[in-house]
């Protein structure tokens, strides 16, 4: 599974070569699929892509790169451990999977302007029993169609080879794990890199929410990038935002208002990388192509991620991680292995983390080759064609249920989040000698002006 992911990031292999590679070989996480050998593989990724970074610069200070896989597991999970607050739960109410005619549905209802409009199709009162009552006269495809017309987010529940089957299944098949394309060539980056913090002074723009891209970009934060986090005024996600926000600044910009992209544009200029999350052709909407990104600097690297791939019927659709389980055939496989009367989803979001991590990795590599040749890249990836590479990786049921967190699990410091004190369970990767650490505690949204 690691040298298809680094395949597609496209790491220099004489610098793979030259690494002691490892992982603790507990397969932690119960699954059909190999979800634990799929965490340590997006994290050895970032090592590996770290490793060649810092040798861009004539640097060869990583040369062990380890993985502990129960803290891996733990970190695809939830890393922060609070001390004197609690956070609420991670699901809107009536978030969840229910039962239709004919099958399985899953509605993701933590954004506001979802949950809306999928009470508009449903026709009923936010509650589970009126919701599961309404969704039960449905046939599930049609009220999955229904609910994406409608600007709602769902998933009916579809099997491996009914997703293989599928148009969209098709196109993500003959996607590649990462979508590659030069957008310019600019002078040779000039940035020192240190061994103790190796992306100083990369400064990051980032347009990510829930939770693939602030997986990413928390991480670029551990190696020292300057990550400035921007998000609309309306937007929140209070059980996620202390645990992605950790080492980044988060301010507002209203990106609808000519007054908010003259104050992107002006961020941009002198931006390293751009991570967005906007579905394919949003950005161009917002008068951000490419093209007028790379007019506007021509330096700038681009890092992208959508839901459901990007070629294909439903390139354009809103998605999340659970949704894509759904929809690919993951659910329903945990439903019959585990001989379940309902969807048995991966027991963590493993298609977010696994993903986010890969564009930090995809990053990594942009900025080596922006270093060594000038070249500047951009790079796009999805949930389903990460979902499509785990789901080769089949296997029987052996593991114990996913690990309860102890004390030895935390770190000794104590973080002063704007929400409390809390900990922060171990790091699971080690790249000796570079540390992973993170300037800034979490923060909430839109606390930091929007300005380097």
């Amino acid at each position: 599974m690691l040298n298809t992911m680094l395949d597609g990031i496209g790491v220099d292999q004489s610098v793979v070569e030259q690494l002691r590679l490892s992982s603790s070989c507990d397969d932690v996480l119960q699954s059909c699929f190999k979800t634990t050998d799929f965490a340590a593989s997006s994290y050895l990724a970032v090592g590996c892509a770290l490793a060649e970074y810092c040798r861009s610069a004539h640097d060869n200070s990583v040369a062990r790169i380890h993985v502990d896989n129960r803290l891996a597991s733990l970190w695809f999970s939830a890393s922060l451990s609070p001390i004197d607050w609690e956070r609420g739960s991670v699901w809107d109410p009536i978030a969840g999977n229910y039962q239709g005619v004919d099958g399985w549905i899953r509605l993701h209802t933590n954004a506001p302007h979802h949950k809306s409009a999928a009470l508009s199709v449903l026709q009923c009162e936010a509650s589970q029993d009126r919701v599961a009552k309404a969704v039960g006269e449905w046939q599930v495809d049609k009220l999955e169609q229904a609910m994406v017309e409608a600007g709602a987010c769902a998933a009916s529940m579809r099997t491996l080879t009914q997703w293989q089957q599928h148009p969209q299944g098709r196109a993500v098949a003959a996607e590649p794990l990462v979508h590659w394309k030069e957008l310019n060539v600019a002078d040779k980056d000039t940035h020192p890199v240190s061994v103790d913090r190796p992306l100083a002074g990369i400064r990051v723009l980032d347009l990510t929410r829930v939770l693939a891209g602030p997986v990413s970009t928390r991480c670029l934060a551990a190696y020292g990038a300057d990550v400035l986090r921007i998000d609309p005024i309306s937007w929140n996600e209070p059980s996620v935002v202390p645990e992605v926000t950790l080492g980044k600044r988060c301010a507002h910009l209203d990106l609808k208002t000519e007054t908010g992209r003259n104050q992107l544009i002006e961020l941009l200029k002198s931006a390293d990388l751009l991570i967005h999350g906007y579905r394919p052709g949003a950005m161009r909407g917002l008068g951000l192509s490419d093209e007028e990104i790379s007019a506007v600097n021509p330096s700038i690297i681009n890092v992208s991620l959508c839901a459901y791939g990007w070629t294909g019927p439903w390139s354009q659709r809103r998605g999340f991680d659970s949704l894509v389980q759904m929809s690919a055939g993951i659910a329903d496989e945990g439903m019959r292995q585990f001989e379940s009367d309902k969807p048995r989803p991966l027991p963590v979001q493993a298609l977010d983390h696994a993903t986010g991590y890969l564009m930090a990795a995809v990053a990594m590599h942009a900025l080596s080759v922006r270093k060594k040749s000038g070249q500047v890249l951009s790079a796009k990836l999805s949930l389903a064609k990460s979902a499509d590479l785990l789901m080769q990786y089949k296997q029987i049921i052996t593991t114990p249920a996913f690990p309860q967190r102890c004390d030895a699990d935390l770190n000794d410091n104590i973080e002063k989040s704007a929400w409390g004190l809390a900990k922060r369970v171990h790091f699971p990767l080690t790249t000796d000698p570079v540390k992973a650490v993170w300037d800034l505690p979490a923060c909430e949204l839109r606390s930091y002006p929007a300005h380097w």
